[in-house]
């Protein structure tokens, strides 16, 4: 009885996306994809000359030197304490729709393109070596009580599935809560998450001399980042990349 009633069944699940048509998140053309192909294109295809470190835009961008991609000024004159950075897209409209409605939209569906989006951007820096594993920036626990999911633990999962490597989602701890960044002004944001972080129990010999990469959805000063990056390497990391969907610009 089981079996005769299982297939039918099956059949139901994958005709879902058919009876539950869904929609582009930006131009909201009916589809079965969160963004269209379309959209895609426009937004997300052209991709600028980027800082290897920051994933600013650079301005004056010339080819890369015989030591490897080009930095900008401000992480040459000062180095973050992490080592490169990937960025899919700059955070402004209508790209930045898309990660209000992962975070605060709760349309989960949107994190397999942000991933998907990275991996190209990925791609593209053929140079930048790919890490030994994937973490994600933590949430607060109040915060993720709230949410009832981290945006950038959804992000990470099919990105690590995409380069091959493993996703740890419990790597990295908060030792404290902290305000949220985007309510700072931009000089307090440092010393809010000052020592805010820390590794999860047993995993300081997991992350010695490995390539530890980060997944965030937003990049804005990189104040979080690389109190992060400080931290892994601390702990015996030997190289650590984020990866951002989107990079907030100055100004």
């Amino acid at each position: 009885m089981l079996n005769r009633l299982r297939e039918p069944l099956l059949r139901g699940l994958h005709a879902l996306p058919l009876l539950l048509p869904s929609s582009c998140a930006l131009c909201g053309r009916a589809g079965r994809m969160a963004l269209c192909a379309a959209c895609s294109r426009h937004h997300l295809a052209n991709a600028v000359p980027r800082c290897a470190c920051c994933a600013l835009p650079l301005s004056a961008p010339s080819s890369e030197s015989a030591s490897g991609p080009e930095r900008c000024g401000a992480c040459l004159a000062k180095p973050p304490s992490f080592d490169a950075t990937i960025a899919a897209c700059d955070y402004l409209p209508p790209l930045d729709q898309l990660v209000l409605g992962l975070k605060f939209g709760h349309r989960l569906a949107l994190a397999p393109m942000m991933a998907a989006s990275l991996r190209d951007a990925a791609l593209r820096s053929s140079r930048l070596p790919m890490p030994d594993m994937l973490a994600a920036v933590p949430l607060g626990g109040k915060r993720l009580a709230e949410r009832g999911f981290n945006q950038a633990v959804e992000i990470a999962r099919p990105l690590a599935r995409h380069l091959g490597v493993p996703c740890l989602p419990r790597l990295l701890q908060r030792s404290r809560d902290t305000q949220a960044q985007s309510l700072l002004p931009h000089d307090e944001r440092r010393r809010n998450v000052r020592d805010a972080f820390t590794l999860s129990t047993g995993a300081a010999d997991m992350i010695a001399g490995a390539h530890v990469g980060i997944v965030d959805d937003v990049m804005t000063t990189g104040d979080t980042l690389d109190e992060v990056a400080a931290m892994l390497k601390r702990f015996g990391a030997s190289r650590v990349t984020n990866y951002v969907f989107a990079r907030t610009l100055p100004g």
